[in-house]
């Protein structure tokens, strides 16, 4: 025979209290006398009770989830080794109080329609806004929603929203720098979405360095962080009358892509062209040759980022979050300049 659950109703009958003390006592609330609580929570543990997420969120007027609505394609979200990371880290900080991570994947035209259903169905406390681009609606948009949000991105995007920051220009600099110092003087970008302004900034990053040296802005071409972008730009800057010695990529997935077109090319890596990654991700230290990169912890990132709403829910007035910025790593896949 199956045995019962117990319930809430159980419990009260066993501590001699309502179901509304018993409430009270589970969710830490004021009013209950605490022989009283100590009490439900004896009755509680000695039934073996405990009260279901979705019950407790209720009670206490929450969702228990936060949200992250992304604006990509979803093979692009599947194949950016940067979101798993993230969403393992937020996920690192709600698990610790039994809460999850509602994740929508969207299209533009359908973008503001999703943060008006979270809203309106009060399906998540609070979201965390990633990707943000130029002119970007989205945190206006959820303050007229009166949605609590954090910005995962420079203080001045978020229109005044909390934000978690990491700075990836530290490690662009000394990218660039590094690839000077070995002699290259014809160094391309492979930019990720021109729309993004972490994008953008990385871009600019690589330009203002080479001027500062005195070098020519080599070719920058499209990359997308993707895979098929990375591949294409790499073939279509080594088919140049003038092709470059360095490439730095926006991300780790184009940059291994591009590393994978030159050796079909036979161009060797990095006897005749150095590479460069974004993210550190693991798969960069498996590459041949190991590929060098910039380390930025986005687990660490989702978890400062789920905090520091957490944070904004519970009316604390939480300050602009700053993490360690990114870091050049350099490996095996930058070497000396190929002479003419």
């Amino acid at each position: 025979m199956v045995r019962k659950q117990p319930t809430i109703a159980d419990v009260a009958r066993l501590a001699g209290v309502s179901r509304t003390s018993v409430s009270f006592a589970l969710n830490n609330r004021p009013g209950i006398a605490e022989e009283t609580k100590q009490r439900i929570l004896a009755a509680a543990a000695e039934l073996g009770w405990k009260p279901s997420r979705p019950a407790r969120a209720l009670s206490l007027g929450k969702a228990g989830a936060f949200g992250l609505v992304l604006t990509r394609e979803p093979e692009d979200i599947g194949a950016d080794p940067f979101f798993p990371a993230f969403i393992a880290g937020v996920e690192a900080a709600l698990g610790e109080r039994g809460d999850g991570l509602m994740v929508h994947v969207t299209t533009p035209d359908r973008e503001q329609a999703v943060y008006e259903r979270l809203a309106a169905d009060r399906r998540v406390d609070g979201v965390l806004l990633t990707d943000l681009r130029h002119d970007d609606p989205r945190p206006g948009l959820v303050r007229r929603l009166g949605l609590p949000a954090v910005v995962v991105g420079q203080s001045e995007w978020g229109d005044g929203l909390t934000s978690v920051s990491l700075d990836d220009r530290p490690a662009y600099v000394a990218a660039v720098r590094r690839l000077a110092e070995l002699g290259h003087r014809r160094i391309a970008h492979v930019e990720g979405p021109r729309t993004f302004r972490h994008a953008h900034r990385r871009r600019m990053a690589w330009e203002e360095t080479l001027r500062d040296l005195g070098l020519p802005v080599g070719p920058v071409l499209p990359g997308g962080f993707t895979a098929e972008g990375g591949a294409r730009a790499t073939r279509e800057l080594l088919g140049l009358a003038e092709p470059p010695t360095a490439i730095v990529y926006g991300n780790d997935l184009a940059a291994t892509a591009g590393l994978s077109v030159a050796q079909e090319l036979g161009v060797p890596v990095p006897e005749r062209l150095s590479v460069i990654g974004y993210d550190d991700t693991p798969l960069t230290r498996y590459t041949h040759p190991p590929l060098s990169s910039a380390r930025a912890d986005a687990r660490a990132w989702g978890q400062a980022a789920a905090r520091a709403l957490d944070g904004v829910l519970a009316g604390e007035e939480v300050a602009h979050v700053v993490l360690p910025p990114a870091e050049f790593v350099p490996r095996a896949s930058i070497g000396p300049a190929p002479r003419p």
